[in-house]
This record gives structure tokens, C-alpha cells and sequence, in this order.
């Protein structure tokens, strides 16, 4: 039983702790993420650096791992803060007070050790450190530790160490989210291709939505000096180009790694994970200052060092060092970055792809990868639905339902188009990495795959765009082909003369890729043409009007605009302006919202076009408001689209026995009772069908449907013959004007049939 019940509390302990250390980024603390060298080390070489502020109580905690070699080597210890270029805090600790003077001078062991320490009171960092520094996404902030000869002065050792405060704009929630988007759109644009028609508008939206998260996710591929917050934000829609998050020691990338490695591959294998940040380039954000390299003499040193816990030191020391416990830290081993290594990580592609656990040269092979599992997915789910849809189309439900016959009619055409949409939503990343793929030089297997690839999309893509445009290219041979069905990925989204607004779209973002790959090094020349890029391509869709509807055009000027502004601002990222850290990070917040406000009206559009919208008016008015009455019986008679179109339907399947039939009338059937206009008395006619020699002029069809004309009244012999069977009538009701007759049969005039549902090229987008 006592056994029991302590295992217990140690383990609700344990989770007490663990939780302790979730909250305790929630708390106002800045603690390490990760830590770089600032200085060659000479003589010391510090493993691990782990440091944390509490604003609470002024103290700082931190846990050290290092190694002295040389000995006789008394150091002071300076501590620096830097919190987007303010200097809040810069102290000078005496190692020799520290752990009882057990390392004065440094014992030549590769010792560990923690610590906590008060701050005086003279060191107000609370009063330089403004509150939204807690709080603030991606902070950008380091601490740097520099060990000084206390006789000479001379530097042994300095590290930074990047602080953060627990808050990010990344968040697998938003990854989740985003993504949940994307197959909610998926499945709509399933649903609709095959219960709805053809130009149905949920797969339009689904390329619509993906294209929006992929041109968030290339604006983080520019050689930009991109703010912490922002580059954050950009992974968050990494997936949309394939580059789905990753460990570097996974299987598929330690599959790259060797085949890379045995086709001539020599590049590094970059850092990956959570470590990209310690390899960025000094002249980037975080750090933005020059960076030093490791002498591998010192490692080599260091690595036959004997290893020490600076708790044991009471067997080393007179007297018994009471070491305290501080708080678990976020840290890790320091990243060495020997003389001889390319490790350094360039803003773009390196960065980015690093910062999703992949290295830079294995961007290509998982985007490849990634195309070949999409495409034996798409294959394995067309031949499932075609098995599916032959066996229905031996049952009796094919029988009651003859939609199942008709779709297995038109499911080559279904299928070449979902080939098509694949195609056109993998296109951008595709380009960019394979063009990427050609600038490093690496590997001859990656090099030659790309080219596979690239000829694959290109067959797929160039072929449907030219069937698609040549019904409007200016040659007469084509001028009356209609379009295939399987076009539809590139037809349904605009108005029949405006289809070949798709090609300025393919052309920006095939120059969008180039740009991306070959100016990788030139990251103002990469803004400035995605600005005009964008504006040329707002300026051509105000010109053509290629949408449908004007609401599309709005929502596609809309997200055009966006994307100009979002280009625009992003110049304020190149390196050679040498914005300040600050307007960066304000600048990057507001590009992010701009971004997200797109998203969120994409993602309210899709769930109107999926008719979330009637249903909740429907939920919300308890079903009780419907349609009028009036809007009910339009569509009982002219809804369908054939009768407005072939003149056909129940009226002239019924005519013939309409012609003789009798029509009886009341008197306040037609007309409303006036004090001087006298009601016709009811009357009943019997007729039948006209000869074709009787002739009259009552009952001429009428210009308007409520005009009036004028017409002599009816013999006893003749009917007119314009004057429709089923409410033909005489009336005696008539008042003298001008010595004429008014004819006040309003049923005489039939007024043209009035469409309710709108053809494909002008339906509400």
C-alpha cells in the first residue's frame, strides 16, 4: 500500500512538472531556443547554453555545458541582451563567486552546470523592456554570453543564443485548419462534378483556394530578410507546396540522402527541424551581424576531454556547493559550424525548406515523391469509381435512376478533367522546385528526373489549353469547335469569348517560378517583378472582364489586389534597404492579416457556393419563409430550361385538346369592380379549331405585355387566331374614347416566358 501511494505521488509530481513547464511559456519569461557561436573559440568550448528571464521576481536562470582546455584560466562572464535593437540589459558576472569558486580558475573537464541568479536592483530591465515583448509572436531577441580573460581581457569564448517567449504565428492548428479547408473544398468539387453540372463552381473554388495558400507559401521562397513573425506564418501553408513538415532522420529523407550521395550529390544535408535557425545566415533575422566558425582542433581537443557534473563537485572542493534546481529549460546543444563546412543557411528556398525539417538540396526529390504518391492516388480512386459505377450500372438502380447510365457515358471526360485540375494546382510547386533544382548542380538522377517531370506536366497542361482557347483564336477553322467536357477545369471559370484569359494566368505563374529559382540571390529584383507582375495582371483582368458574373470579377479583383499589395510591401524586406527590426516585424504582421482576411473570404465564398448560406436562413426562419408564391409557380411552368429554349412542353402536348374544350368565366375573374365600370356578365364559349382562310385583327399580339391597341370587335364567324385557346372570351363591358374602341382582353397579349435558371455563361458566381 505505502508503495503504491508514493509511486503515485511521484508520478502526479512528474505531471505537475511537466505541466509547470508547458505554462510556463505563457508566463512573462524570455528562455533560449537556440544557440550559435558569436567569436572563435580559443581555449573554451561551450556545448550547451540554456538561459531564462523571469520578469516576476528579476532573476535569471540558465544550465551550461562546456569544455576548457588550456589550463590556469580565470574568466569573467558578460551577459548581453538585444530585443529588436534595444539593449535593455548588459552585466558583468564574477565566475568566481559562482559555485563556491569551483571554477576559478576553469578545471579542464567538460563540465555541466545550473544556476539561478537574482538581478540587483541597479539593473531595471523591467523598466527598458516594453510588456509586448512577452507577448509578441516570433520575438526577435538573443542573449549573448562573452568568457574573458580576467588578466588579459582576451575573448575565450561568446555564444548567442535566440530568446523566445512561447508565442509563434506557426500553429499546427493553423496548419490543420488550412488543410481542412482544402479538402472540404476537395470534397465538394467531388461532389459537385458528379451530381451537379459540368461548369459546377465548387472545383473552380478548390483551385481558387489552393492557388491563395500556394502564393502565401512562395512569398516565403524570396531571397527576403523576412522577419521572424512572417517566415512563421509562411510555413504554416508549406503543405500546399509539398513540403509537408518532416524530421530530417526520417525514411524518405534518408532515402534522398543516399541517392543523392551515390548520383554525384555533394551538398551538405543542411541542419533540418528546429535547428535551421542556428545556421541561418548572421546577416539575416535573427542575428543580423557577422558570424564566426569552430577551429576543428578545439573540437577534436574537447571530444577526449573527461566529463564532470558540477553537482559532484563536492568530491573536487573543500566545501559542499549547494546547487539549486531551476526550472527545466528549452535549449539544446550549441550548433558548431566548423571552417570547412557550408552549412550556412541563405535566405529562400534554404531557409524555408530547412525550417520544415527538409534539407535544401531534398526539396525536389519530396515535391517528386510527393507527385507520384498524388498521382497513383488519383488513378487508384478513377478506376474505384468507374468499378463502382459499372456495377450500379448492372442493377435494377440504374433501372430507376438513369443519371448512373449518363455518368458512365460522359466518366472519361470526368476523369481527364480531375487529371487536368491535379495537374494545374501541382503546376507552381513543381516549376519552382525543379527550376530550383537546376541552379544547385547536385545531383544528375535529381537533375534528370525534374526534366521527366516537367515534360509530364507540360503534356498534360499545354494540349488542354490549346483545345480550350482555339474556338476563339482568330482562324476560321476552329471558329465553331466547342470545347470538351474534360476542359472544364480551364472553360467553366470564364465567359466563352474570355477564354483565353487562362493563358496570362499560366504565363505569370511559370515567370513567378523562374524568378523564384534563377534570382535566388536577388531578392529586391524577385519583389519588384511579382509587383508587376501582379498589376499586369489586374490591369488585364479590368480590361477583360473574363468572369461570368460581376461578382467573380469583384471577388478576382479582389484577391488580385491583394496579392499587388502584398508584393508591395514585401520590398520593404530586401536586405539592401536595411529596414530597422521593428517596421520589419509591423510591416510582416500586416502583410500576414491582408493575407488571412483572402483566406477567410475564399473559404465564406466556398460555403455559399455549397449552399451553407440557404441553410442556414432556412434553420434561422425555421423553414417558415420559403419562396413567394408567385416564385413557386415561375418555376412550376419555366423552370425547366428546355421549354424556354425548344418551346416545348405540357402546352403543346395539350393543345390539341385544349382547342375544343369550354371555357367558362366569372365576372370577377379578370376584372375588378368599379362604380363606372359595369361587370361582364359570365359567359360560356364552345368553339373549335380555326381554318386556316378565317382571318380578324382581335387578339394581335401586343408590343408590351400591359400595352393597349387598337381592333375592331369580333364577328360571330371568326376568332382570332393569335388569341390564345384556354382563355379565350368576349367581353361587353367598353366605354367610348375618340369615337374608338379599346380592347380590354389583357389575356389576348402573352408575355414571353421568363427565365429562372440562367444558362452556364451567366449564372451567379
Amino acid at each position: 500500500m505505502f508503495f503504491s501511494v508514493a509511486r503515485l505521488r511521484l508520478s502526479l509530481a512528474s505531471l505537475l512538472l511537466a505541466s509547470s513547464n508547458l505554462v510556463a511559456a505563457r508566463d512573462k519569461s524570455l528562455f533560449t531556443s537556440s544557440v550559435t557561436y558569436c567569436a572563435p573559440p580559443e581555449s573554451l568550448l561551450i556545448q550547451k547554453f540554456d538561459i531564462a528571464y523571469y520578469a516576476k521576481n528579476q532573476s535569471i536562470v540558465f544550465d551550461v555545458s562546456a569544455a576548457s582546455v588550456v589550463p590556469n584560466i580565470n574568466v569573467n562572464a558578460n551577459l548581453f541582451l538585444n530585443v529588436y535593437g534595444m539593449r535593455p540589459l548588459n552585466i558583468t558576472l564574477d565566475i568566481c563567486h559562482l559555485f563556491d569558486g569551483a571554477l576559478c580558475p576553469l578545471p579542464i573537464y567538460n563540465f555541466t552546470g545550473s544556476d539561478s541568479i537574482s538581478l540587483p536592483k541597479t539593473v531595471d530591465i523591467a523598466s527598458k523592456l516594453p510588456d509586448i515583448a512577452y507577448s509578441i509572436p516570433d520575438l526577435e531577441a538573443y542573449a549573448q554570453l562573452t568568457l574573458s580573460d580576467v588578466k588579459t581581457g582576451q575573448v575565450k569564448a561568446c555564444v548567442q543564443s535566440t530568446l523566445s517567449n512561447g508565442w509563434s504565428t506557426r500553429q499546427y492548428a493553423v496548419e490543420w485548419t488550412t488543410t481542412s479547408i482544402a479538402i472540404l473544398a476537395l470534397a465538394a468539387a467531388i461532389w459537385q462534378s458528379i451530381y451537379g453540372h459540368q461548369a459546377s463552381l465548387a472545383p473552380v473554388r478548390l483551385i481558387d483556394i489552393m492557388a491563395m495558400f500556394q502564393t502565401i507559401a512562395l512569398s516565403g521562397l524570396l531571397a527576403l530578410n523576412f522577419p521572424s513573425l512572417y517566415r512563421a506564418y509562411t510555413l504554416n501553408f508549406a503543405w500546399a507546396l509539398g513540403l509537408i513538415p518532416t524530421k530530417p532522420t526520417s525514411s524518405m529523407q534518408t532515402s534522398i540522402n543516399r541517392m543523392r550521395h551515390l548520383t554525384g550529390g555533394n551538398l551538405p544535408n543542411d541542419a533540418g527541424g528546429d535547428g535551421a535557425v542556428s545556421f541561418v545566415n548572421r546577416k539575416l533575422s535573427p542575428y543580423n551581424s557577422a558570424g564566426f566558425v569552430v577551429p576543428q582542433s578545439l573540437l577534436e581537443s574537447v571530444a577526449a576531454l573527461p566529463r564532470v557534473n558540477l553537482a559532484d563537485l563536492t568530491s573536487l572542493t573543500k566545501s559542499n556547493v549547494a546547487v539549486p534546481s531551476p526550472q527545466v529549460l528549452v535549449g539544446g546543444d550549441v550548433a558548431t559550424v566548423t571552417e570547412d563546412s557550408s552549412n550556412v543557411l541563405q535566405a529562400g528556398v534554404p531557409i524555408y525548406s530547412n525550417s520544415v525539417g527538409i534539407a535544401t538540396a531534398n526539396a525536389f526529390m519530396t515535391i517528386f515523391f510527393l507527385a507520384l504518391i498524388i498521382t497513383a492516388i488519383l488513378l487508384g480512386a478513377l478506376v474505384l469509381g468507374y468499378a463502382i459505377n459499372l456495377l450500379l450500372c448492372r442493377t435494377e438502380y440504374a433501372s430507376r435512376h438513369p443519371a448512373v447510365n449518363r455518368f458512365r457515358e460522359r466518366y472519361p471526360a470526368f476523369a481527364r478533367a480531375w487529371a487536368l485540375r491535379v495537374a494545374l494546382v501541382s503546376a507552381l510547386p513543381i516549376l519552382v522546385f525543379t527550376f530550383y533544382q537546376w541552379t544547385l548542380k547536385d545531383s544528375w538522377l535529381s537533375v534528370l528526373l525534374s526534366v521527366f517531370l516537367l515534360i509530364a506536366l507540360m503534356a498534360v497542361i499545354l494540349p488542354s489549353v490549346f483545345f480550350a482557347v482555339r474556338s476563339v483564336l482568330p482562324t476560321a477553322r476552329w471558329a465553331h469547335s466547342e470545347p470538351s467536357p474534360s476542359l472544364t477545369p480551364l472553360t467553366a471559370p470564364y465567359r466563352q469569348s474570355r477564354v483565353y484569359y487562362v493563358i496570362p494566368l499560366l504565363l505569370v505563374m511559370v515567370v513567378k517560378a523562374l524568378v523564384t529559382a534563377f534570382a535566388h540571390s536577388h531578392g529586391m529584383v524577385q519583389a519588384i517583378f511579382f509587383v508587376v507582375l501582379e498589376f499586369l495582371l489586374l490591369c488585364t483582368l479590368i480590361i477583360m472582364k473574363p468572369y461570368p458574373a460581376r461578382r467573380t470579377d469583384i471577388l478576382m479583383g479582389y484577391l488580385c489586389i491583394t496579392r499587388l499589395v502584398c508584393s508591395g510591401l514585401m520590398i520593404a524586406f530586401a536586405e539592401s534597404l536595411a529596414v530597422q527590426p521593428i517596421p520589419r516585424v509591423a510591416i510582416g504582421a500586416i502583410t500576414a492579416v491582408i493575407f488571412s482576411v483572402a483566406c477567410v473570404v475564399l473559404f465564406l465564398n466556398l460555403l455559399v457556393n455549397m449552399g451553407v448560406w440557404r441553410l442556414i436562413k432556412y434553420v434561422v426562419c425555421c423553414g417558415r419563409r420559403g419562396r413567394r408564391p408567385g416564385d413557386t409557380e415561375l418555376a412550376s411552368t419555366s423552370g425547366n430550361s428546355s421549354i424556354v429554349e425548344k418551346g416545348e412542353g405540357s402546352y403543346g402536348a395539350d393543345q390539341g385538346k385544349k382547342d375544343t374544350a369550354t371555357v367558362t368565366t366569372t365576372p370577377s375573374q379578370y376584372f375588378h369592380a368599379r362604380p363606372e365600370n359595369p361587370s361582364p356578365p359570365s359567359t360560356s364559349v364552345s368553339y373549335t379549331p380555326m381554318s386556316e382562310t378565317s382571318s380578324t385583327t382581335l387578339g394581335e399580339t401586343l408590343p408590351r405585355r400591359w400595352s393597349f391597341q387598337y381592333s375592331r370587335p369580333p364577328s360571330a364567324t371568326t376568332e382570332s387566331p393569335h388569341s390564345p385557346p384556354y382563355t379565350h372570351r368576349t367581353s361587353t363591358a367598353s366605354s367610348p374614347i375618340s369615337g374608338q374602341r379599346h380592347s380590354r382582353n389583357i389575356s389576348s397579349s402573352v408575355p414571353t416566358p421568363l427565365e429562372e435558371y440562367p444558362t452556364a455563361e451567366h449564372r451567379a458566381y
